[in-house]
């Protein structure tokens, strides 16, 4: 198998990065991510039985968490406070939820003024662990996970979305004569993807693989820009590709082209990471920030947001897209919770990649769930 070179250079940077941060930051930080002191965790108006979902349920019917329309009611911070995230994107889908809750006032609402810093991860990374930046909108990436073992205090505290059961955004193959969608040999073909093998993405890629005789481990990587994946994928470039919403209706109803799997229904793979300041130096206003977040995902996104022509048009221009292009793709269903066990299979994804160093980081030092629990008034 040829080694993707490149992306491996990066992890292991990225992660030299994060163990450096951590040696400087670790001190002020504590080490184990906890607050100083026991929280109290009240009841919530608004936010009943289905504002908690058992983490251990991993059904595709599951029904994500809901609290009512306008819940969690505001609770204003007693001194205003600066919140810097950093975010890959601000075009992208995902990010939706920030985007309006910056623009609807929801953060405002907290006593919280949030900028929105776009930055790429490898980039983000090292000011999160030393605290130069509040939170990031991305995911635990094999980097994260590598900065996480060596020591260093950032942990997953929400998710942000599953795909909608119709969506075919993922695992994209050019047939082979005699091959169909349920006879695929992936093993040894070239796939096309913007996203390394350190990427969350890894873990349903790898499953789809597996399926078909192959694995992260029996194929080649080909990292391209996200305009040339389609293009490589039709030209014959690469025999394989992971397309994203909306470029997979390009190829949908070709008989040439099969979809063989994406990311699990219900299953959150990204969202938000805290570091130093939110989790243990601050965490009133890491309360607030998620109670703002979870309160816009409740308002603006409990449903099908994309039956509401005046919102897709909203959505558009804070995205920056056309409307055409935000409507031609189901409407994502919006998740703050983290399902149980998820950074164990990405981790076991990231090993089988060979992206990943030392003993698995076990899913209490990675993932704390206390801050949305509290946010919505349910006591762990």
């Amino acid at each position: 198998m040829r080694t993707h070179t490149p992306f491996i250079r990066t992890v292991v940077l990225v992660t030299a990065s994060l163990l450096g941060a951590a040696g400087c930051a670790g001190q002020d930080s504590g080490g184990d991510g906890a607050p100083a002191a026991p929280r109290t965790v009240r009841p919530v108006a608004g936010c009943g039985t289905g504002s908690w979902t058992d983490p251990a349920d991993l059904a595709p019917e599951r029904k994500a968490a809901r609290c009512d329309k306008g819940a969690p009611a505001p609770r204003p911070l007693a001194k205003k406070r600066k919140i810097t995230v950093a975010t890959g994107t601000l075009s992208a889908e995902y990010v939706a939820p920030l985007q309006v809750a910056v623009a609807k006032g929801e953060f405002a609402k907290e006593g919280l003024d949030v900028e929105l810093k776009v930055l790429p991860t490898p980039d983000a990374l090292p000011l999160l662990a030393k605290g130069d930046v509040d939170a990031q909108w991305a995911a635990p990436e094999a980097a994260v996970m590598n900065g996480v073992n060596g020591g260093f205090d950032i942990r997953w505290v929400a998710g942000n979305f599953s795909p909608d059961p119709t969506s075919k955004s993922g695992l994209w193959v050019r047939l082979k004569d005699g091959e169909s969608a349920d006879h695929v040999e992936m093993a040894g073909r070239k796939l096309g993807t913007m996203i390394g093998k350190g990427s969350v993405i890894a873990y349903p890629m790898d499953t789809s693989l597996k399926k078909h005789g192959g694995g992260l481990d029996r194929i080649s990587f080909q990292q391209l820009g996200s305009a040339d994946v389609l293009t490589a994928l039709q030209n014959g470039g690469v025999d394989s590709a992971w397309l994203l919403d909306p470029i997979w209706r390009k190829v949908d109803g070709d008989r040439k082209y099969a979809f063989l799997g994406g990311q699990p229904v219900g299953e959150p793979l990204g969202g938000l990471l805290f570091g130093p300041t939110l989790l243990n130096e601050d965490p009133d206003a890491g309360v607030a920030f998620l109670r703002a977040y979870i309160r816009t995902v409740n308002t603006y996104f409990a449903g099908d947001y994309k039956s509401d022509p005046g919102f897709v048009a909203e959505l558009a221009k804070l995205l920056k897209t056309d409307e055409a292009t935000l409507r031609s793709t189901p409407s994502m269903r919006m998740d703050w919770e983290i399902r149980k066990g998820t950074t164990d299979r990405l981790q076991q994804a990231y090993a089988d990649a060979g992206v990943s160093k030392g003993t698995p980081v076990p899913e209490a030092k990675a993932v704390d769930r206390a801050m949305y629990s509290e946010a919505v008034g349910h006591k762990l």
